[in-house]
């Protein structure tokens, strides 16, 4: 009868072992940097799939913590659970990132050079004019529109658009930190609020138990015959 309860608490055991291997394979697996982008429809379909599998990651997690209910050591396997959810979250983050920056460099180049084609084509165009004098009058003898604007003015005016930018890339950066705090507070809620519901059943098992094993003991006090006078 004493090998069955050292039986069980041997496999438990193991499979505690097992899982946190396949764990540690999963995290090691998942914890690689990202490969570079290299093309917009790339960065598109990545940061998509980064919100499909956000989704996916919250569903296994999900999973995972129905299943631990019902094991052994129910702490443990919550810590594995969490600790996978962590790690592939940060993975996501990372592809979300590097996207997202691929992105913006590509905005900010393609301004840069429409600019540096408008200050070369009006570079160009004043060259031309002072080549040929004649040539900044109409036939009517009128005198051309005002000149553009100058090759300088055009960098005063990409540093303001550039200030712009930054400022509403600041902005943003801004509320995102706060909905992610924002959502990080609330799965630590809930975190807390599962872990009270794990800590009640576990309770109530041991209560259970313990009731049975009390029950037990009774009728079998009850069975014993009565000692002879």
């Amino acid at each position: 009868m004493t090998r069955l309860p050292m039986l069980r608490t041997l496999a438990a055991a193991a499979l505690t072992l097992l899982l946190a291997a396949c764990s540690n394979t999963e995290l090691a697996s998942q914890e690689a940097p990202p490969a570079p982008t290299t093309s917009p429809e790339q960065a598109e379909e990545r940061l998509a799939a980064v919100a499909r599998e956000r989704a996916a990651i919250e569903t296994r997690y999900a999973d995972r913590e129905v299943v631990c209910y019902d094991k052994f050591f129910v702490n443990s396997c919550l810590d594995e659970a969490r600790e996978v959810r962590r790690a592939a979250l940060v993975t996501q983050r990372a592809i979300e990132i590097e996207a997202s920056l691929y992105l913006r460099r590509l905005k900010v180049e393609e301004r840069d050079q429409a600019i540096a084609e408008a200050d070369a084509a009006y570079a160009a165009e004043e060259a031309e004019l002072a080549g040929n004098p004649q040539a900044a009058k109409d036939p009517a003898g009128a005198a051309v529109p005002p000149p553009r604007t100058k090759p300088g003015e055009s960098r005063v005016v990409r540093n303001q658009q550039r200030a712009q930018e930054n400022a509403a890339n600041a902005e943003k950066d801004a509320a995102e930190r706060a909905a992610n705090v924002a959502a990080y507070e609330e799965r630590r809620r809930k975190s807390e609020e599962r872990q009270k519901e794990v800590a009640r059943r576990v309770a109530e098992r041991e209560a259970k138990a313990a009731q049975r094993a009390a029950e037990e003991a009774k009728k079998t006090n009850g069975n014993q015959p009565a000692p002879a006078n």
